[in-house]
């Protein structure tokens, strides 16, 4: 029988997956800047490759296609799924498409509302969705007899063996609890049978504001085979600076899955990025990699311009485009949240 594999981001992909906003509570007082931007960020992808972009209804459809007509989006590139959702975290609530032998199979990860909130059964729905649309087969994951849940922001991944996750997004014993009673072997199991996952490095703690409560994908990501790219915080005062540099610490003494230590750059952190009294987990580390760009989180921030220079030496045959996500980081997430990659 074929073992899974889940390919890493940097793999060739047939598109990505998205869900146009709907949900305005998500962003209130920005909901319409927040459709502008979202216009922008499917242009920057249908420029290349395709989009297969979620919409609640008909109606909604004709008004998007109106804003991409605007913005002189390459609409042959797009592709419409008709499926109502709570939110549009495709990153999460999206399948997770890993490669079974010569095969594709969407993963459903039983999405609950990260563990926080009650409106998420119309998210559930999605993976099965979006498997119909590209004629995959569907597997829920299920472990000991139970369902797991698990969205895909809190897993990293080389492609060749290796995952990075955090402790506070899957065993916190209190707050946001996933699988309760689940141990890291527990986890590790899983990873293997699901994703086949041989090694898994575990760090400690997300960044401040994070309301997953600890998802990987504003920490620390691969970005080849052996390298990692992880976020730092220079200021001593400020209260991501301590977990940012026990992360660091970690990666230092972990390896890979052939023994081999870890490469390891450092990422900035912007400023402290506060709306209406709100810390927001604005964080360089949440880009998105296409087959010949790569899309970056910017925050009109000094740290700006040193991020996008670290990342385009990491990716030196791929373009590296800063997307401004002021208005995207009032939902709490950016770029690689909003997104799911499609494999070929």
């Amino acid at each position: 029988m074929a073992t899974r594999r889940f390919p890493a981001e940097w793999e060739p992909q047939e598109g990505i997956l998205l869900c146009f906003p709907h949900n305005g509570n998500d962003w209130p007082g920005k909901y319409e800047a927040v459709q502008w931007a979202f216009v922008e960020f499917i242009k920057k992808i249908a420029e290349e490759e395709k989009v297969f972009l979620v919409v609640a209804n008909t109606t909604l459809k004709h008004r998007i296609e109106e804003k991409l007509g605007i913005a002189s989006v390459n609409i042959k590139n797009v592709s419409y799924i008709l499926q109502k959702t709570n939110r549009s975290w495709m990153r999460d609530s999206g399948p997770i498409i890993v490669k079974k032998g010569n095969q594709r199979e969407a993963l459903n990860f039983n999405f609950n509302g990260w563990a926080k909130y009650g409106n998420w059964r119309l998210d559930k729905q999605v993976p099965a969705r979006v498997a119909a649309h590209l004629k995959l087969s569907t597997d829920t994951v299920i472990y000991k007899g139970k369902k797991v849940v698990l969205e895909g922001g809190a897993l990293e991944v080389n492609g060749k063996g290796t995952l990075i996750t955090s402790e506070e997004c899957l065993l916190h014993p209190t707050i946001q609890v996933r699988n309760a009673g689940f141990s890291k072997e527990d986890y590790e199991a899983l990873f293997k049978e699901y994703l086949g996952v041989t090694n898994t490095i575990w760090l400690g703690n997300g960044i401040m504001g994070d309301d997953t409560h600890g998802h990987i994908d504003d920490l620390c990501r691969f970005v080849n085979e052996d390298t990692v790219v992880t976020v730092v915080e220079k200021d001593k005062q400020d209260k991501n600076h301590a977990p940012l540099q026990e992360n660091l610490k970690r990666l230092k003494k972990a390896r890979l899955e052939d023994g081999r230590p870890l490469k390891i750059i450092e990422l900035p952190m912007p400023k402290k990025l506060v709306f209406d009294g709100i810390r927001l987990p604005a964080s360089y580390a949440n880009f998105l990699i296409l087959n010949n760009t790569v899309l970056v989180p910017t925050f009109n921030d000094i740290a700006d311009r040193t991020a996008l220079t670290i990342l385009a030496g990491c990716f030196p045959r791929r373009k590296v485009i800063g997307i401004n996500c002021i208005d995207f980081i009032w939902g709490f997430g950016t770029l690689h949240c909003l997104s799911q990659q499609i494999p070929v």
